[in-house]
């Protein structure tokens, strides 16, 4: 028994995804958001 998603979900889910990003780009989190994933990035490593 198979259970599809209706393709409108789908693209709306898509477009608030982006909205999301957006907004958050115009609040200027990507300064805070890349730093982080920076940071994690270097302790898992090991070279930070």
């Amino acid at each position: 028994m198979k259970h599809s998603i209706p393709i409108w979900v789908t693209f709306v889910l898509i477009f608030v995804s982006i909205a999301c990003m957006a907004f958050g780009i115009y609040r200027g989190e990507l300064d805070t958001v890349l730093t982080k994933a920076i940071n994690i990035c270097m302790e898992c490593i090991g070279l930070g």
